[in-house]
C-alpha cells in the first residue's frame, strides 16, 4: 500500500485551510465594499483590534481548559 494517506487528518487540515482562505477573502470583499461605498471601516484600529481578537480567543480557550 504505497502512497496511502490517512484521509481523516488531511481532510481536517484541508477543511481548516479552506475556512481560513474563505474568511480572508470574505474580509477583503467586505473591506473593499465599505471603501467603495465610503463607509467607515467596521473594525477598531489595527493593533488594538488584533489584540482584542487574540484576547477573546485566549479567554475562550482558557475557559475550555479549566471549566470543561
Amino acid at each position: 500500500m504505497t502512497g496511502s494517506r490517512i484521509y481523516s487528518d488531511t481532510t481536517q487540515e484541508d477543511n481548516y485551510m479552506k475556512e481560513v482562505i474563505l474568511s480572508l477573502f470574505s474580509g477583503l470583499f467586505v473591506g473593499f465594499l465599505f471603501a467603495l461605498l465610503r463607509l467607515p471601516i467596521p473594525a477598531p484600529p489595527a493593533l488594538a483590534g488584533v489584540a482584542g481578537i487574540v484576547g477573546i480567543y485566549l479567554g475562550f480557550k482558557f475557559f475550555q481548559m479549566f471549566f470543561n
